[in-house]
């Protein structure tokens, strides 16, 4: 039976569907390679929500992803990657969606990480052109996520430790985005950082694990500037700004726009961590404090 590593193992913490489908998870990775004929040929790794299995099929080497099933935001993955067929993107060679499984093109484990983070923002800025094509009527569209968000972060605003200023402005401009026409129509990734970008053989970097919806490509930057924090030590506000601006300025980005984005996100980033606490009817763990505290950092370096 496939075991799944510790740190997947560890979102148990994060509620009963999580449980649920950990427990499941190892018969459910044994059926699949068992239906689709393959074998196992190392151990698996992971994603915050999902397990990566090395395999062998008749045609060669591939690995086998299987997702956590319970988040809207991954359910189609595997449109995605049939919309982008291979270009800027991990190829996909089958999919069974219904048990969020995905046999994808074997790439290596060399990431962004070890790339200058400039160099790596003009990489990923790179990718936003060829993988933001007009997208498909089945993505669920951005501003209904968004919407959803910003309810819930008005319901708890008084129980964030967050300066209101920043939930004000993150509510306001983010129902602006929910009713511009412009935060939906093209295929965004979601969650596009320097760790889901992988070396490869057929081009010299691939994109994975794409969180798709049908949104803004200005939604696209957050990651980049709350990945690799610790690199930016002792010069925090400078190192975001830099970052951001290369990549709006390597994408041709309006940066009033993906200031504003970058705003939104970190404060639904920070209200999700008060969130958890909240399911798990518990306090802040001294984790979700240092991550809110990063949020709150990124949305007031990106500020004017």
């Amino acid at each position: 039976m496939v075991r799944i590593p510790d740190e997947l193992n560890a979102q148990r913490r994060l509620g009963p569907d999580w449980e649920n489908w950990l427990d499941r998870l190892p018969r459910l990775c044994d059926e699949i390679v068992s239906d689709w004929g393959l074998t196992v040929v190392g151990e698996p790794t992971n994603g915050f929500a999902s397990i990566v299995i090395p395999v062998s099929t008749s045609d060669g080497d591939a690995m086998l992803k299987v997702g956590f099933d319970s988040s809207p935001e991954t359910e189609h993955e595997h449109l995605a990657l049939t919309y982008w067929a291979g270009d800027g993107a991990v190829t996909m060679f089958r999919a069974d969606p219904a048990r969020h499984a995905m046999l994808l093109e074997q790439l290596h484990s060399r990431d962004l990480s070890q790339e200058w983070d400039l160099q790596a923002c003009e990489i990923v800025a790179g990718f936003y052109s060829r993988l933001h094509r007009p997208a498909p009527p089945r993505l669920r569209p951005l501003t209904g996520f968004v919407d959803r968000w910003l309810g819930a972060l008005e319901a708890d605003a008084r129980e964030m430790p967050v300066p209101r200023r920043l939930i004000d402005h993150a509510l306001n401009r983010g129902r602006a985005f929910v009713d511009d026409p412009a935060s939906v129509g093209r295929i965004i990734h979601g969650d596009l950082h320097y760790e889901n970008v992988l070396a490869a053989d057929r081009e010299p970097w691939l994109v994975i694990d794409p969180q798709p919806m049908s949104g803004d490509p200005h939604y696209e930057l957050a990651p980049m500037l709350w990945n690799r924090w610790d690199e930016m030590d002792g010069y925090l506000r400078e190192s975001i700004q830099r970052r951001f601006y290369t990549l709006v300025e390597a994408a041709g980005l309006d940066d009033d726009r993906a200031r504003d984005w970058v705003i939104v996100r970190m404060i639904l980033n920070a209200h999700w961590a008060v969130e958890d606490a909240k399911r798990m009817n518990r306090a802040l763990d001294a984790d979700e404090r240092d991550w809110i505290t990063r949020c709150i950092a990124v949305a007031k370096a990106v500020q004017r």
